[in-house]
């Protein structure tokens, strides 16, 4: 389904799963052998042609990957994309999700991408039991938040992947208080991975290619020094209230689509939990693709 038809939609939703009811997933989850503390990801995920390129942002993707794969073996995924944006907060119980195209103006080679992982009604049951703000859909699929990452980082596609949407009507303090109530679910074989970019100004970065340009705006350089010094010293309610920080944050963060998702990511993190910053670089002069792990 498109993001625009699903947020048309969204109110007249049935908060059902596809297969089966409410309770009788709820039964299943109890039976969820606990894991040790799953890591989690925040991906700068930029430009949707880096489902098919080999750079040096996908190339560390792939080690990433092969790294978190071997080491901690996930049960199952769990993405927040910048890309599913409702009223509410819904988790996705598709089984069998489909690869969302949602964007225009690519190669027909992007449009030809498909990324074939199941879903995970059990495992979408089980993060709705956390907390009451989240509702169960089988409106959406994979978007490409979800899906232009994953190619790189589970190239098989053979691990469960879900999503949970991001309110788009809530304050910043709301997304980073819920995301501590899902911690529980990196004990479960949970990978959680929030999918975004620290900065993103789209428009001025357009501006920015068009020219021929490459060359980082100065108000991007500052941002994403300043949150990559606020993430080495934990200093989340500071990313919280990323409007602080004046005009480089309102140039950044125009719209906060895809500054939330790493809001999630820290709010996951435990007290005195490392978080390695593993990838950094700002793209088309305005697109930060910091990347970074928790745990």
């Amino acid at each position: 389904m498109k993001r625009s038809t699903f947020i048309k939609s969204i109110g007249l939703l049935p908060l059902i799963p596809t297969s089966m009811q409410l309770e009788q997933l709820r039964s299943i989850t109890y039976s969820f052998a606990p894991t040790e503390r799953m890591p989690v990801l925040f991906i700068g995920h930029g430009n949707p042609m880096n489902a098919l390129l080999d750079n040096a942002f996908t190339q560390e993707l792939v080690k990433t990957g092969v790294t978190i794969r071997k080491k901690y073996k996930p049960n199952v995924i769990l993405v927040v994309s910048a890309h599913w944006l409702t009223k509410g907060t819904f988790v996705c119980a598709n089984p069998k999700p489909e690869t969302i195209h949602d964007f225009g103006g690519f190669p027909d080679e992007l449009f030809a991408v498909q990324y074939p992982a199941v879903g995970s009604p059990e495992y979408a049951a089980k993060t709705a039991e956390l907390s009451s703000e989240i509702h169960i859909t089988n409106e959406w699929g994979l978007d490409h938040g979800a899906w232009s990452i994953l190619r790189h980082l589970v190239p098989a596609a053979d691990i469960p992947v879900f999503q949970v949407s991001i309110d788009y009507h809530r304050p910043m303090h709301y997304h980073f208080d819920l995301a501590k109530q899902l911690q529980a679910l990196r004990h479960k074989g949970v990978l959680i991975i929030g999918s975004g970019n620290i900065v993103h100004n789209l428009r001025l970065s357009m501006e920015n290619m068009r020219s021929g340009s490459n060359k980082p705006y100065d108000w991007a350089i500052e941002f994403d020094d300043w949150a990559k010094k606020r993430l080495d010293d934990r200093d989340f309610q500071a990313l919280v209230n990323f409007e602080k920080m004046g005009t480089s944050a309102k140039l950044s963060v125009p719209t906060v689509d895809h500054y939330v998702p790493m809001l999630y990511s820290v709010g996951l993190a435990t007290p005195n939990e490392e978080i390695h910053q593993f990838y950094e670089e700002i793209d088309l002069g305005g697109i930060s693709m910091r990347c970074f792990q928790v745990g």
